[in-house]
């Protein structure tokens, strides 16, 4: 019996290992049924189980193993795996919301580790601990405003975040733990940008990119591409950013992530249309538009139509803006989007007024209609935000 469970347990063990992980759920509860007198054992699968359930997106499940684990190790009395349960339980009550429970576990990871100077421990219980204010802080303002302009409550919280981050990093930079490092480099960045410390994420984030290349990691190279550029949006610095979205945009066309490529061109059209380059902005509002078509993103497509009606509005362009602006509000009522369809329905009444206002001067004199020039912020519809609303964060 013994034999037959742990090998059943081993076989779901190298499943999970291999990324089967519903393979490996069969064959760790068949392992259960089987039973162990063995407890060492059964807390391992208990903790395999909730481990492959996290992955599989059964929080719930996961959950009950963690806990089944957590209750097996504090009764036989192992602390160094009631410290590991503690983290895999924080980590599965902070992906379900439940912060204040999540810290509680993450404190008890740290104060284990602590006694038993477990440092490799420590630094996984401050990583997760900065992982659960973050993710309390985020889930507070995220609203559509700028970083920064947040209720109290999500300020404290992602102050937090940023304190358990540095905390983590003194450890993993004494244990030379560089890809640690990086992933802590990337959290921090984000947590300073929400928190509306731009330069902060800037040097982060720089951080973050310099580990990536280090390790040849293109899609952490590539986020903190996107990450550096949406920092350099919000302290003004327009041309620089635009450099970075070009490296994202590039990092992800060698990805073949086509959604990113997306949000990639969509960027740099909302900074081009910030830097009043508007012939370039429309070029790349019309990439997006194309991704977004391909891959049946009504969302991404209504975003698109509404950048590019702006865009061509600011060249004088009219009609092609009322073309635009009338596939922005056709697809915000079929998605439902009131806000935009609101807009959209603005946006299409300024532009009649306009092109009604150019055919009755037109009537009445060839010359005697001046178009507004390009960039000319009392032109109706030119309505450039420089908010998430346009320039998204990709964590």
């Amino acid at each position: 019996m013994e034999a037959s469970c742990l090998e059943l347990a081993l076989e779901g063990e190298r499943l999970c290992k291999v990324g089967d992980y519903r393979a490996g759920v069969s064959f760790l509860e068949s392992a259960i049924q089987v039973g162990t007198e063995d407890l060492q054992i059964l807390s391992a699968i208990y903790s395999q189980l909730g481990n492959a359930y996290f992955h599989l997106h059964d929080y719930n499940k996961a959950l009950e193993y963690h806990r089944h684990d957590l209750t097996l190790t504090r009764t036989i009395r192992d602390q160094l795996g009631e410290a590991k349960a503690s983290g895999n339980l924080g980590n599965t009550l902070k992906v379900l919301g439940r912060y204040d429970e999540a810290a509680v576990c993450c404190q008890r990871h740290l104060d284990i580790s602590r006694m038993l100077h477990d440092k490799v421990g420590q630094a996984r219980a401050l990583y997760n601990y900065g992982n659960v204010y973050h993710a309390k802080g985020k889930n507070i303002c995220w609203s559509g405003v700028d970083p920064g302009d947040f209720p109290e409550e999500a300020h404290i919280a992602l102050k937090k975040a940023t304190e358990y981050y540095e905390a983590n990093l003194a450890i993993v930079k004494e244990l030379g733990d560089r890809a640690a490092q990086g992933r802590t480099y990337g959290n921090l960045g984000n947590s300073h940008y929400l928190l509306g410390n731009f330069q902060d994420a800037v040097l982060a984030h720089e951080q973050r990119l310099l580990i990536a290349k280090e390790f040849g990691d293109r899609a952490a190279e590539r986020r903190a591409y996107c990450n550096l550029g949406n920092a350099y949006i919000f302290l003004g610095q327009f041309e620089a950013a635009a450099e970075h979205y070009k490296r994202t945009l590039q990092l992800a066309r060698q990805l073949k992530d086509r959604a990113v490529e997306a949000q990639a061109c969509y960027s740099l059209g909302n900074t081009y249309t910030l830097l009043q380059d508007y012939e370039r902005a429309i070029d790349s509002h019309l990439k997006h538009l194309i991704i977004a078509q391909d891959l049946k993103d009504r969302i991404g497509e209504g975003r698109a139509c509404w950048s590019l009606g702006n865009a061509y509005t600011a060249l004088g362009n009219h009609e092609q803006a009322m073309s635009f602006a009338e596939k922005h509000l056709e697809i915000s009522k079929e998605i439902g989007d009131r806000s935009g369809e609101l807009t959209a329905r603005m946006n299409l009444s300024d532009l009649q007024l306009v092109l009604g206002l150019k055919q009755n001067n037109s009537n009445m004199s060839s010359s005697a209609f001046i178009e507004s020039p390009p960039g000319d912020s009392s032109l109706p519809g030119n309505k450039i935000e420089k908010t998430l609303k346009i320039i998204e964060t990709l964590f």
